[in-house]
């Protein structure tokens, strides 16, 4: 400590005979002046020793905040929760509700933040992008990044559980062995599926078999078909080598890309049988969810899920805070405004249908 110090005086000291040299030379001729000036400016050792000087002086650099950090900041401590009684009448504020939406950050990311060589050849849609944090990776004998590479991501459910869903875009061609590799690498119980195949345009490639398929190293089988009035459910096998697990795949088609169904009730009935589904299932992975971009529709069926799940253990929600936690995890989860609106009017449906407290 004690050496520590005397460097500090005697730089101090060195300082204070620098700046007697500069005094004389002020006195000097106008020449003489010019060239310590010149010094000054290309860095001599004179004005290295001042700036080291005055070095105690200088208060703290705090840290710049980016764009991102206030994105981040918001979407963490962002909060509007509901009564049931308040949340009726929010449900019928569509102007409240869209002033709210659009001040939502949407934490998209931006191609140079994914340092992942090829990857755009896999993504349906060049400007919706996993976020990395939360992005899933591929691990099964990959020699290379590319190759790990999935537009999907783990999504935190109901207080706070860790990767209790995959939001993912609609699988293409060229990722179909992808996708059954992930449902097999993340042990998913449960692909929920909600988009036509085309619409317009084609959304999502036919990425089941009839009866029976082969993809990549896996082998699929169609071993039950239920078709319901709102959705479509088939018992699937997906087999690797030896090893055999079943999966149930849920079809929901009749909502509309970028717009909301006509009535809620459907929505209620799909996230009912996702509740029945999962109680009879053997393994424990995350339920995989995909629509076309894997962020409007599967963002709405998401946010559901865990305001009925909140609503029912709390008797209030919080849908601005759902909404900004997906958006962590995944960027622009729920696409519009409508579908936010939409979302509040689903809840407010489910939450007057549960029975009162004193009648449980």
């Amino acid at each position: 400590m004690v050496q520590a110090c005397s460097r500090v005086h005697n730089g101090n000291t060195t300082a204070r005979a620098a700046r007697t040299d500069l005094d004389e030379m002020d006195k000097a001729s106008p020449s003489a002046k010019k060239h310590v000036r010149l010094q000054e400016r290309r860095g001599s050792n004179v004005s290295l020793m001042l700036d080291m000087s005055s070095l105690g002086n200088v208060e703290p650099i705090q840290p710049v905040c980016t764009p991102r950090d206030i994105t981040l900041k918001y979407l963490r401590t962002s909060s509007h929760v509901l009564r049931k009684e308040e949340l009726q009448q929010r449900a019928q504020s569509l102007v409240e509700l869209q002033e709210e939406f659009s001040k939502i950050p949407p934490n998209f990311i931006n191609p140079e933040q994914l340092e992942i060589p090829g990857h755009a050849s896999k993504d349906r849609y060049k400007t919706i992008l996993p976020n990395p944090e939360s992005r899933v990776c591929l691990r099964r004998a990959r020699n290379k990044e590319e190759d790990s590479y999935i537009n999907a991501n783990y999504i935190t459910g109901y207080a706070g559980r860790s990767r209790e869903y995959i939001a993912t875009q609609g699988p293409m061609l060229n990722t179909v062995n992808d996708f059954w590799e992930m449902v097999w690498q993340e042990e998913a119980p449960l692909i929920v599926m909600i988009t036509k195949l085309q619409e317009r345009k084609e959304k999502c490639v036919h990425y089941w078999p009839e009866k029976e398929g082969t993809y990549g190293p896996f082998t699929i089988r169609v071993q039950g078909v239920s078709e319901c009035a709102e959705y479509v459910i088939r018992d699937l096998s997906i087999q690797l080598q030896g090893e055999c697990r079943q999966v149930k795949h849920i079809f929901f088609p009749s909502w509309p890309d970028q717009q909301t169904p006509e009535s809620a009730k459907p929505l209620l009935h799909l996230v009912s049988k996702v509740e029945e589904t999962l109680k009879a299932a053997t393994t424990k992975g995350p339920i995989i969810v995909h629509c076309s971009a894997g962020i409007g529709r599967t963002g709405c069926f998401i946010a559901t899920r865990i305001g009925c799940q909140q609503l029912k253990d709390t008797g209030e929600v919080d849908i601005l805070g759902i909404v900004c936690r997906l958006r962590i995890d995944r960027g622009g989860m729920i696409q519009t405004s409508e579908q936010y609106q939409f979302l509040h009017h689903t809840l407010a449906l489910f939450v007057s249908q549960l029975p009162e407290v004193g009648d449980q």
